[in-house]
């Protein structure tokens, strides 16, 4: 079956040619004295750890390759303050310009209105874009195993930790939890979403939690969209969920969160 979505390696290329526009725009140097004036850093993980059960990383972005616009109009500080009131641990912030509609401002808006630690959600594969994140004040960077190297994640999770930043890896499968926790990932990310066909499948995470040791936290992402999907994450001994989508198509953001924060305290 013929497909209009956009396949990973496309938003990657994508990607690559708009960091390409932003380096010539924004030198390293200047990027520098960015950093040097990057508001203080908020701990993403103590967040989580902190939480009565399962924390809630809300999630805020404006569209997605497989769902298209998602909330319209979309007001990134009045949704992160929803978020905050409802009890949320942290946020994360899409900064993908074409396919997420997001913008690297983004994370500075999120992070004034709510209070809370923001990860910068995007597609990572330059040292330059983990500065440009802890420049643009966030506090943890999401770093995806599938379009990685080795060599590549271990140095990015490196830089991340040298900046304060905590990365959070995302994986898929087996071989790239494997992978995550040979980089000392302190924070793994399972995605149920899977990346070539966009399909949603919630048995990933129960298949890999019992793989990653009691040290790194736990992160399930995507297709989580009520109490009984809460409920069973939390039987599965999750420490946290990334939600967005579900949360995004509800008149009342802040309302849908704090029914799922419940679910799994």
């Amino acid at each position: 079956m013929k497909t209009n979505k956009p396949t990973l390696d496309r938003i990657v290329a994508c990607k690559k040619a708009e960091l390409a526009a932003t380096k010539a725009h924004c030198p390293f140097p200047e990027l520098e004295k960015r950093l040097n004036q990057s508001p203080p850093l908020r701990d993403f993980a103590e967040s989580i750890r902190s939480a009565d059960g399962v924390a809630l990383v809300a999630e805020l972005k404006k569209a997605s390759p497989s769902a298209g616009v998602i909330r319209a109009p979309y007001n990134v500080a009045e949704g992160a303050k929803a978020y905050a009131r409802a009890g949320a641990a942290a946020l994360s912030v899409l900064t993908e310009s074409v396919f997420f509609q997001g913008n690297i401002s983004h994370i500075g808006l999120a992070k004034d209105a709510a209070g809370l630690p923001v990860l910068r959600k995007d597609f990572l594969f330059d040292p330059y874009q983990i500065i440009e994140a802890r420049a643009h004040g966030a506090d943890a960077v999401l770093l995806i195993a599938a379009i990685l190297k080795d060599r590549e994640l271990l140095s990015l999770i490196r830089l991340a930790k040298s900046l304060g930043l905590a990365p959070l890896v995302e994986v898929h499968d087996g071989n790239e939890l494997e992978r995550a926790l040979s980089a000392e990932a302190p924070i793994v990310g399972v995605n149920s979403r899977n990346l070539k066909d966009l399909t949603v499948d919630l048995n990933t995470f129960s298949k890999l939690l019992p793989k990653i040791p009691d040290t790194v936290l736990t992160v399930a992402e995507s297709g989580i969209r009520g109490p009984k999907d809460v409920q069973m994450l939390k039987s599965l001994g999750a420490d946290a969920m990334l939600v967005g989508e579900s949360l995004l198509r509800r008149k009342n953001m802040g309302t849908a969160a704090r029914v799922l924060i419940n679910a799994g305290k």
